[in-house]
């Protein structure tokens, strides 16, 4: 269920399958049970607009959820650009040769994290994820000599600044690890169901109408496919775009070609 939630495409293939098939069964096999005076015909009208209300509040209360997770991905994005970027500046305060290496470390690590915004294989992500720890591991093993000989402000700057850039590594993978909880999706599909049936169980002339019966499951549909796809921070057509990273990484390498070769080593 967890891999399906991945693919937006095929859920709102899926759904459209199921919820054109739900509104099917309640015309063909519980239209048969409907009482046609008056009162019934009354009561089934608040059943359904009670049910398509709740269905419409579940909808509108996931898309929230999908939207709230969406913009702290952003947040964090832009909170891992600022971390690296400041731990660059902070490495002027090295020794001049540890400077150098924890500079060109940041810039490989920059290329990491912005890749990581665009991967969208499995494998590659976990490729990814094991470069990007043992970057991490030389980041922190550049600084840390420096850190044990000086107890000043200074190197507990260098550190806090390079805990930051650790730290927002690890804060922007959780945030793309949490996604909508399942029972939430098996409770809005559940809805969803029961809310094309009715509409199926309602219905005076079916097949005569079935293309304008369509209309509600492909609505339903649409919204599915639209929380599926905000909420998948990887094959989602609405992604995540690295442009925090992307504008560092320029700044950074117009830095670097500005300072004359007599100066940069």
């Amino acid at each position: 269920m967890i891999h399906l939630l991945d693919w937006p495409s095929l859920i709102f293939v899926l759904s459209f399958i199921l919820l054109s098939a739900s509104a099917w069964l309640g015309s063909r096999y519980l239209s048969k049970y409907r009482d046609e005076d008056t009162d019934s015909v009354f009561d089934l009208g608040v059943i359904q607009t009670a049910t398509l209300t709740l269905l419409g509040l579940i909808i509108g209360f996931t898309f929230s959820m999908a939207i709230t997770r969406y913009d702290l991905r952003q947040t964090l994005e832009e909170s891992e650009a600022n971390a690296i970027g400041t731990e660059y500046l902070r490495a002027d305060l090295l020794p001049a040769k540890s400077a150098v290496h924890t500079k060109a470390l940041l810039m490989k690590y920059l290329d990491q994290r912005i890749a990581f915004y665009t991967t969208r294989g499995d494998d590659q992500k976990e490729v990814l994820r094991n470069q990007t720890e043992i970057a991490q591991m030389a980041l922190w093993n550049e600084i840390l000599p420096f850190i044990k000989t000086q107890n000043g402000a200074t190197s507990a700057l260098i550190a806090s600044g390079m805990n930051d850039v650790l730290n927002s590594e690890g804060y922007t993978q959780a945030a793309w690890w949490n996604r909508i909880p399942i029972a939430a999706w098996c409770l809005m599909v559940a809805i969803a169901v029961f809310a094309n049936a009715l509409v199926g169980y309602g219905a005076h002339d079916f097949k005569k109408n079935r293309g304008l019966f369509l209309i509600f499951p492909l609505i339903v549909s649409v919204a599915f496919f639209l929380i599926a796809d905000i909420d998948s921070p990887t094959r989602g057509i609405i992604r995540i775009k690295a442009h925090n990273l992307l504008s560092l990484q320029t700044s950074l390498q117009a830095q670097q070609n500005s300072i004359p070769p007599s100066l940069s080593h």
